[in-house]
């Protein structure tokens, strides 16, 4: 937004104008911020107060709280742009394609180091799983999501990242062998199937319902 004059709306109320420092700084407090309160806590309107400048030029540069997110944190991919390609063609095929995906982000050491920072820094601290949970899962969760039924969305969901999440956390953070080092073929080939057993396959009946066919059962 900005006034007739074309300079950012805010000025009038003492907020720093761009220049031509103006992204670095509020990145650097977004990093602070999301550090220090977590994904949820953290607002664009906070955000912009510790920079200095209108709220208006936050969106400027960044957009969303999830854009800022992503520049704050240095992650080079963007999910809500990739993942839904993966079902755009349905869900046959697509757990092969999500593993696919996930491998070529990963194997990239460029996009790797962020991604691995996020992990470890979610799994160190206290309170900081809120961004890797609020933040990126969700990103990638949300697309997930809207390509399968409703009422079976959250367990499907929770299966896949809990296999994804695996991956992570013994190929590239642990680097336990021999998956650290498995050939990219030969892990699709092992792995790809059940994501899409989670995605596609018949879910198992809930305990209590199996149970009360079983023996005992009246009628």
């Amino acid at each position: 937004m900005t006034a007739a004059d074309g300079a950012p709306a805010g000025r009038g109320r003492g907020r720093r104008p761009g220049g031509p420092d103006t992204r670095g700084q509020i990145l650097a407090a977004a990093r602070h911020s999301f550090a220090g309160k977590g994904f949820g806590a953290t607002t664009i309107r906070a955000v912009a107060a510790d920079a200095g400048v209108d709220p208006a030029l936050v969106h400027h540069y960044f957009g969303s709280k999830d854009d800022l997110f992503l520049a704050a944190l240095e992650i080079p991919v963007d999910p809500r742009r990739l993942v839904p390609q993966v079902f755009e063609a349905g869900l046959d095929g697509a757990g092969e394609r999500l593993l696919r995906l996930f491998l070529s982000v990963w194997e990239d050491p460029h996009a790797r180091l962020p991604l691995l920072a996020l992990v470890r820094s979610s799994l160190g601290r206290e309170g900081d799983e809120s961004l890797l949970r609020q933040g990126i899962l969700r990103m990638i969760l949300e697309p997930i999501r809207s390509a399968l039924p409703t009422d079976e969305a959250d367990h499907r969901m929770q299966l896949v990242i809990s296999q994804m999440s695996g991956l992570v956390v013994t190929r590239y953070l642990l680097v336990l062998e021999p998956l650290a080092s498995m050939p990219r073929e030969d892990l699709v080939a092992w792995v790809a199937p059940t994501l899409q057993r989670y995605l596609d396959a018949p879910l198992p009946r809930e305990r209590g319902v199996a149970s009360s066919a079983g023996p005992g059962a009246s009628g």
